[in-house]
């Protein structure tokens, strides 16, 4: 089966956040919704992401849209890591990794192509994670496990999908502001 890609359907799961129970998607999406999907809330590189989008979410909401960040960790530990963050958008737990699997969001086939060939660039970005005060977590899901990143519109059209061939290979938040920018 091939990769989403903009035009096609995005699938209608049962998805279930930190914070509530289980909802169909189809059933979340008001305006443009982006679905930032990372690996689990322990790896200091996708808490960063978190705590940047948290950052810089008024700028999503200028553009009329809401963000979503999937992670393959259970609800209890995004509670415990976020406990004195509070978020003002939801994490998708993906425990069971459906959301994954439905979307083909593959892992690397090794750690290193995990790192793959922009290793630096990977570095550079746990440095200021480090900055930020994000230690290593527990492990959970699939370690090797690729990020992805999906843009919805509110009929559940996709407009926008990018499957990350590395950890660092990733739309910025600029990128996906520009993107939600030049979106209808």
């Amino acid at each position: 089966m091939k990769k989403y890609k903009a035009g096609d359907r995005f699938p209608d799961l049962t998805v279930k956040t930190a914070y509530k129970p289980e909802q169909k998607v189809k059933d979340v999406l008001r305006g443009k919704t982006v679905f930032w999907v990372l690996r689990y809330i322990g790896c200091p590189v996708c808490r960063l992401d978190v705590a940047l989008i948290k950052k810089r979410y008024g700028e999503f909401q200028k553009r009329g849209a809401q963000v979503f960040v999937v992670m393959q960790s259970d609800g209890e530990h995004v509670r415990e890591a976020l406990k004195d963050e509070p978020l003002p958008f939801e994490i998708i737990c993906d425990t069971d990794m459906k959301f994954y699997e439905t979307l083909m969001i593959e892992p690397a086939k090794s750690m290193d192509a995990l790192a793959g060939k922009r290793l630096p660039e990977l570095q550079e970005k746990g440095k200021l994670a480090e900055e930020y005060g994000f230690e290593h977590g527990d492990y959970e899901g699939n370690e090797q496990q690729l990020p992805a990143l999906f843009i919805v519109n509110e009929e559940g059209i996709i407009t926008y999908a990018h499957y990350a061939k590395e950890l660092i290979d990733m739309p910025g938040i600029d990128e996906v502001l520009n993107l939600l920018e030049n979106q209808e």
